[in-house]
């Protein structure tokens, strides 16, 4: 609805801002104007004044400046018509009348939000009743408080295809009205219309302003199509737009807590984890980020961040935002992102380490420049030409160039190349360091053609000189993922090891934890691994296990393929153990003056170096990049 300037000139002229404004900051009278502690900044001397003559407020610590609606939108984080609404409601006006069409629209919303209200109160009490037991012990496993099913307003559809409909119907309901409300399913051969939501723990979906607009449902079937399941759209639910959690969000961030930071992560119990811990956060439902859920995370907050799984799908799903959102950069909007590690989500964080521990995760962020550079660098690979430089150069002003206004995509392709020429050729020092290093360490000799070092090789020695080698990280991220595996093998990993001090520490921690866990989620061995020291083994792991293309870590094998091919490559790995220290035997036999046989030597050498070179490579399948 557009509204004409005379009705908002009579709407300030009813309102006193030091009012207003004053319920909100505490206000002290000097001279003409009041003054204040600023709503936007921290600080000690009041610098925030405000003048009921001229109708509006400035802030001298932020620059901030408008009148009583900016005000609002401002500090409640409210959109332009939200904070007009209010308003008006206090200065007792009515808003102008909209057309009719738009009335009736207006009065088809409302039926809608009614039976959509008496839908969550209905699916809130299936909750506590006998045949939401399975929705309940979820919960439960899920730590998550009965305090907090109320909060939340958390529900449960029974397995019934009529249930819903049946009780709606008889507080007056037409079947169509439900339909419409997005409740019901109408089938395609024109039969009686069905229940949407069936045997799912029920979320409940409102817009910015808390109204209810639609329900997202989890299957507690693991045998269900769609693990996740969202209401259809409607007249007053679009998925592109609306975002689960807008409104609490909104009112964490109104109170002015210690993290003013609102973040977007990728499911409602990640949400609910979040608000839990005072931190504001929504997710989009089942759709990458939308330009249009771009455009309200940024009217609530300048820089949102958004938080994805440290896994390859969230890394991809991060790289997809990137896209997106670049056109649409300005100096006052950006995102940061945050990619967890651990393959832990905010929920699993929270349950593992607390509000503290997830806070803590959450402060790990990634400016969107930088990941943007680090986005470019891997897609043209390594820099071991100068074509390669060059492309990536290329690539970086183009994407630069994507950005729609011009003085940031100005500033942007001057940032983006000079961090290319910042960290890949690196200072003088820093080659003289790489060199020692890449002398020193004959893994990294190995792998590197000294007569030739380049820029990419120079900065990554220092990487490549701590990594295990590709293979026995595989393994130990097999070890991980495969339980069954480590409890069959248990007593030779606990003797033997892999041969790498820092994994065979891992392991050492990892056979007691499979014991006491029995086959809990992976995500919480890795928490527990990582809270037990090894998060930055966990790291070293997941950078260096995927250059072995170890066919066992293709989450599609089935389980006993997997298990099958991950004991074939253990064997490999502690064959070679076992081999190096025999032979490192023989020649402390030779030092101490015993007789040496040395054809037996000989093939034990040779044993060994066939062991190695196979680990050196770090595959024993065919690499499936390479046609």
């Amino acid at each position: 609805m557009r509204l004409d300037e005379r009705f908002l000139d009579e709407l300030k002229s009813r309102l006193r801002p030091s009012e207003v404004i004053g319920r909100i900051v505490k206000l002290k009278r000097q001279g003409r104007e009041w003054v204040g502690l600023s709503p936007f900044t921290k600080e000690k001397s009041p610098s925030f004044f405000v003048n009921d003559d001229k109708q509006f407020f400035h802030d001298f610590s932020s620059g901030k400046h408008g009148d009583v609606i900016t005000f609002l939108q401002e500090t409640q984080r409210l959109s332009f018509m939200e904070a007009v609404e209010r308003l008006a409601a206090e200065a007792g006006m009515a808003l102008p009348e909209p057309d009719p069409q738009a009335a009736r629209r207006e009065e088809e919303r409302k039926g809608l939000e009614h039976w959509l209200e008496e839908a969550a109160r209905w699916f809130e009490a299936q909750l506590r009743r006998p045949a939401g037991q399975a929705a309940r012990d979820y919960l439960v496993r899920r730590a998550l408080p009965e305090d907090q099913w109320r909060r939340f307003r958390l529900g449960y559809a029974p397995s019934s295809r009529t249930a819903l409909r049946d009780a709606l119907v008889q507080k007056g309901a037409k079947p169509q009205d439900l339909v419409d409300a997005g409740l019901l399913i109408r089938p395609e051969d024109g039969g009686q219309p069905y229940d949407r939501f069936r045997d799912r723990l029920i979320f409940p979906i409102t817009d910015g302003r808390g109204r209810l607009i639609s329900f997202g449902g989890r299957a507690l079937d693991p045998e269900a199509r769609a693990k996740y399941l969202n209401g259809p759209e409607t007249r007053v639910f679009h998925k592109g737009s609306n975002l689960y959690g807008l409104s609490e969000a909104r009112r964490l961030l109104a109170q002015g807590g210690d993290d003013s930071r609102l973040f977007v992560v990728e499911g409602y119990m990640d949400v609910i984890a979040c608000q839990r811990a005072g931190l504001a956060a929504v997710a989009p439902m089942g759709t990458a980020l939308t330009e249009e859920q771009m455009a309200v995370l940024w009217r609530v907050a300048p820089t949102p961040v958004l938080c994805f799984d440290g896994d390859n799908a969230g890394r991809r799903a991060a790289m997809r935002s990137i896209d997106r959102a670049l056109p649409l950069l300005k100096p006052d909007r950006t995102f940061d992102f945050c990619l967890l590690s651990g393959g832990l989500d905010p929920d699993d964080i929270l349950r593992e380490l607390g509000a503290p521990g997830l806070k803590k995760a959450l402060d790990q962020t990634t400016p969107f420049s930088a990941l943007l550079f680090e986005r470019e660098r891997e897609e043209v690979g390594i820099l071991d030409t100068p074509e390669k430089e060059a492309h990536l150069v290329a690539n970086l002003r183009k994407a630069a160039a994507t950005i729609a206004d011009t003085e940031l995509s100005r500033t942007y392709k001057e940032f983006l190349v000079n961090a290319f020429y910042q960290h890949v050729r690196p200072s003088e020092t820093e080659r003289k360091q790489a060199n020692r290093t890449l002398y020193r360490d004959r893994r990294a000799r190995a792998a590197a053609d000294l007569t030739r070092v380049t820029p990419e090789a120079r900065s990554a020695a220092a990487t490549l000189s701590q990594a295990p080698r590709p293979l026995v990280a595989a393994v130990v991220e097999g070890l991980i993922a495969h339980p069954e595996v480590v409890r069959e093998k248990s007593e030779l990993l606990g003797v033997q090891g892999v041969g790498d001090d820092g994994l065979d520490r891992l392991i050492g921690d990892l056979i007691p934890l499979i014991e006491d866990l029995g086959d809990a989620a992976e995500s919480l061995v890795r928490a527990r691994l990582a809270s037990m020291g090894h998060e930055e083994t966990l790291r070293r792991i997941e950078r260096t296990a995927p250059l072995a293309h170890a066919g066992f870590l293709d989450r599609t094998l089935p389980e006993r393929e997997a298990g099958r091919d991950l004991i074939r490559a253990l064997e490999l790995v502690q064959q070679s153990v076992s081999l190096s220290r025999a032979l490192e035997e023989l020649k402390g036999d030779l030092t101490g003056g015993a007789a040496l046989d040395s054809q037996a030597f000989s093939q034990l050498k040779a044993e060994r170096d066939a062991a190695a070179r196979a680990l050196i490579a770090g595959q024993l399948w065919p690499d499936p990049t390479v046609h």
